[in-house]
């Protein structure tokens, strides 16, 4: 068991609110967002690949992502493969560009958004809670070892404990943000 390092679990607990933000940025919300493509990907010569290899992808308008491809013989793979997305888009080839106007959402698909992205928040606090317990583990076993006292294990842990229930406030507030944007609050 490695020892203790505070940096180290910080660093980590971070890790897993950086990892929700950008499962979030991937959930629609009524508005254009670039980041609702980067799971998609295209197979073009020969191999999958991952749109933003092949094309450039913008938001010129609230309501519609542009897609310009480079290379002019991929646009149709490019179309099909947004269009197999299951992300609810229909795109508008217009020769080297696709349009996709981003509809509105009904009632319906916004509580089902909302109830994933709570779904992710929690995916996040357990590795966060994992992370505290690999702390925790690391201080009694520096303990044992006879490396720190006990007063430096219980000062260590209330360390794990506060540094945890302060980076979960923030993926509750991540996640408190992006529930409110789905439902348009």
């Amino acid at each position: 068991m490695a020892k203790y390092d505070k940096a180290d679990l910080e660093r980590r607990m971070k890790g897993a609110v950086e990892s929700l933000r950008h499962d979030l940025g991937g959930l629609r919300t009524g508005r254009a967002n670039t980041a609702l493509l980067d799971p998609i990907t295209v197979e073009v010569y020969g191999s999958q690949m991952p749109l933003n290899q092949v094309a450039t992808v913008s938001a010129p308008e609230p309501r519609l992502l542009s897609v310009q491809v480079w290379d002019k013989s991929n646009v149709t793979p490019v179309e099909k493969a947004i269009r197999s997305a299951g992300l609810g888009l229909n795109p508008i080839n217009d020769g080297n560009n696709i349009r996709l106007p981003i509809p509105d959402l009904t009632e319906e698909r916004r509580k089902e958004l909302a109830k994933l992205a709570h779904q992710y928040a929690e995916k996040a606090r357990i590795a966060i809670r994992n992370v505290r317990r690999d702390g925790m583990d690391a201080l009694k076993t520096d303990e044992s070892k006879k490396e720190i006292s006990e007063d430096d294990r219980k000062r260590g842990e209330t360390e794990v404990q506060k540094l945890t229930d302060e980076i979960i406030k923030d993926v509750d507030a991540v996640a408190s943000h992006k529930e409110q944007e789905i439902l348009g609050r």
